[in-house]
């Protein structure tokens, strides 16, 4: 390392010009680490790194003294001081003294000067009373003793006197830097607590009210009773609103802090209160009623035999839990990724292992059943149901069971090459990967035809479910994104031999919008006239069909948001989900809550396949443009929301597909709905409890909190599919 750095330094001197500014060489790290490899910041050796600064302005200093403690935010006013630039708005640091030795005085006092200008105006515009604190009072004392000097100076007085006085000075300046920028760090290190304390005590109730519910949610009625009724009417309920609204009265009048549930209005936050207090009473209604269930033995059943695990269930469960546990680790959230590639890879090992048993195993007596007992009622298959891959995919009986033990192996090899499209992350983000070679120019006319072998294979996918009118529509959009890429620069038509001028594509996009927005209709159209429909039989069927058609809306969109390199991972996703639709979900007898685990796994693993990450820097704001001449927000935040999410969305729009079209609707979608809030809510509610307790980790606002925001994006999303789910389980009210 040594011998680097000297080597770094000497071609640096060497090629500095005489007159020219000097140059300065920063080594650094961002922590430290002890001596058993942590660094997550719980001790000192992992909170000290070194920070070493050479250049030729320093002056030379004989042997090395006891080197000086800085802090990390010190580096960043110091820096632009050096490099005369403004210092960064937010900033809470001040400069390092010792860089600026060699600098005059009066050049030493202008630096501090801008440096307490800036932390005054972060005080002044953070903290409602700056006008009392020391180190601010201390600034503006050290302007008046600046002034002074600059006074006497510019008379020419160059006695002993002056300089005392910019001696003094200085120390007042230090002093004051040093002040206002402990009492700004110790602003930032507040936290909100009581809103925190509010929001978790929230989702802790709705997550334990989600696991209290379980036996009801997975039994064959798939129905809760929350007795809320009885609740409004008993006398905790009443002691509770009245003990919130006394603990919010007491802290939103006494508190000088701001608390963001104390600035909203008083009427929405006694709601709040009020419903609080209610889902408590209930669960405890709740948790007592199942107490009493289990000691008079009448344990609401999920099945008509009892509740056993698979092999597949334990690995679901282990796999869910496991990744949950993971997020405890900065290291595993930055490299989330990995978590959802592994669980993927041995789910596919897995059904491969189902599939040679259900296809290769020697044939059962003629006394044995031949259906395994099943976890959820839900497998149980809808009478007038059919399904045959020989009608769907013209292929023939023998076959079926050669195609279905190729599914797994095919979905490897298909997240093997997307893992290699998109490099995500922290270790391996700085390789170069198959999109930057694709993106480059020279082989843009390799992009250009894997575009089109990907467009052709989304449209053979897709347009098997929709009408004809809608197979057109899908035809003429997925022409119209191959032309917008084209416009744009990113793809060549077979007639272009060069780049031609590039333009925004605007009229391009408009023109594929139109037929999405109509696919989208279409499907709309026949989801609510199936609501009104006298035949059962035909409504299902109408629904069915108008869910189709929505997920193709979904999709052409979704290929018009996505960059030309990626439109292969929407082909690979979309042919998993036909060939694990058509060989495996429904032949191996996969019930609705495996079926949506593993539906949500593919979801969480597309989501990294796209180039995601959880880093706020990996989320493309470019998709929030497409189509338009300028920034309009709405659009913008529902575009760039629905191309980052568009793993987790396409997987749960096909989940509804599938459950709809392939499985007893009676309780099927219920599980999903249900299996799909608790899968986003016990790592949602872990995490934030996580965060809350590390709010002073080292790696708190770098790798805790992006993680955060993802975390509540994905549960607004999931939010948005369950109540989709609930929408499309309407009819289950009309049966008698």
């Amino acid at each position: 390392m040594d011998d680097v750095i000297k080597k770094i330094h000497t071609s640096v001197i060497t090629t500095e010009a005489e007159g020219t500014l000097p140059n300065l060489l920063v080594l650094c790290g961002d922590h430290g680490m002890s001596e058993t490899g942590s660094h997550g910041g719980s001790s000192e050796p992992e909170v000290n790194t070194p920070l070493v600064l050479i250049s030729p302005a320093f002056p030379m200093k004989e042997g090395m003294g006891e080197p000086g403690v800085v802090e990390q935010v010190d580096l960043t006013p110091t820096l632009a001081l050096a490099l005369a630039l403004p210092i960064s708005q937010n900033s809470v640091g001040r400069l390092i003294p010792a860089v600026f030795q060699k600098a005059s005085v009066r050049e030493q006092l202008r630096y501090l000067h801008i440096n307490g200008h800036q932390l005054s105006n972060l005080l002044r515009d953070s903290n409602p009373s700056f006008h009392k604190e020391d180190g601010y009072e201390q600034f503006r004392m050290a302007e008046k003793a600046h002034g002074s000097w600059m006074k006497l100076y510019v008379e020419g007085n160059t006695s002993e006197v002056l300089s005392n006085m910019a001696k003094k000075v200085l120390k007042q300046y230090l002093e004051a830097l040093q002040a206002m920028s402990a009492a700004l760090s110790k602003q930032l290190g507040k936290y909100d607590m009581y809103s925190m304390m509010v929001g978790m005590s929230l989702i802790l109730q709705i997550l334990v009210l989600l696991l209290l519910a379980m036996p009801e949610a997975l039994s064959g009625a798939a129905c809760v009773d929350v007795p809320l009724a009885t609740t409004f009417l008993s006398l905790p309920f009443y002691l509770l609103v009245l003990l919130g609204s006394s603990v919010h009265v007491l802290v939103c009048t006494s508190s000088e802090a701001s608390c963001y549930f104390c600035s909203l209005p008083w009427l929405l936050a006694f709601v709040a209160i009020i419903f609080s207090s209610a889902l408590f009473c209930s669960l405890v209604a709740m948790a007592a009623r199942r107490a009493l269930c289990k000691v008079d033995n009448k344990q609401p059943k999920t099945s008509s035999s009892e509740w056993t695990l698979s092999e597949l269930d334990i690995l679901l469960l282990i796999g869910t839990l496991g990744h949950t546990l993971s997020l405890a680790s900065s290291s595993f959230v930055e490299e989330e990724h990995q978590t959802w590639y592994f669980l993927l890879n041995t789910l596919c090992l897995a059904v491969f292992q189902d599939v040679c048993r259900k296809y290769f195993r020697e044939k059962r007596c003629s006394g044995e059943e031949e259906e395994e007992n099943l976890l959820l009622p839900s497998t149980v298959e809808e009478k007038g149901a059919s399904f045959s891959p020989v009608a769907e995919l013209g292929v023939s009986a023998d076959s079926e069971k050669w195609l279905a033990l190729a599914t797994p192996l095919l979905t490897l090899t298909c997240c093997r090459m997307l893992r290699s499209l998109n490099q995500t992350g922290v270790q391996w983000a700085h390789l170069p990967d198959l999109s930057h070679w694709l993106n480059s120019g020279d082989h843009k006319v390799f992009l250009s035809l894997l575009s089109v072998l990907s467009l052709l294979l989304i449209f053979l996918l897709v347009q098997r479910h929709c009408s004809l009118v809608s197979k057109i529509a899908l035809a003429l959009g997925l022409l119209g994104v191959y032309s917008y890429r084209a416009a744009v620069g990113s793809i060549l038509f077979p007639w272009q031999h060069s780049a031609q001028p590039m333009s925004k594509g605007t009229g391009e996009a408009h023109f594929v919008y139109v037929f999405v927005l109509g696919i989208l209709f279409t499907g709309v159209k026949d989801l609510l006239r199936s609501q009104v429909m006298s035949s059962v039989v035909d409504g299902r069927r109408l629904k069915s069909r108008g869910l189709w058609e929505v997920y193709s809306g979904m999709v052409l969109l979704v290929a018009l948001l996505l960059r030309a390199h990626n439109l292969p991972t929407l082909a690979c996703c979309l042919l998993i989900q036909t060939l694990m639709a058509q060989f495996i979900w429904k032949r191996l007898h996969y019930d609705a809550a495996q079926t949506t685990i593993m539906h949500y796994w593919f979801g969480q693993a597309f989501f990294y396949f796209q180039g995601n990450s959880n880093n706020i820097a990996t989320v493309d704001i470019s998709v929030g443009f497409v189509g338009l001449e300028s920034y309009v927000e709405a659009p913008a935040v529902f575009l760039t929301a629905f191309s980052t999410y568009a793993g987790p969305l396409l997987w749960a729009c096909h989940l509804v597909c599938y459950l709809s079209s392939e499985r007893d609707r009676a309780v099927s979608l219920g599980h999903s709905s249900y299996c799909f809030a608790l899968l986003r809510s016990i790592p949602a509610v872990f995490y934030v409890v996580l965060v809350t307790a590390l709010r002073y980790h080292l790696f708190i606002w770098s790798v805790f909190s992006p993680k955060l925001l993802y975390e509540a994006m994905h549960t607004l999303v999931t939010t948005a599919v369950c109540l989709f789910f609930t929408f499309m389980d309407q009819d289950r009210t009309r049966r008698p």
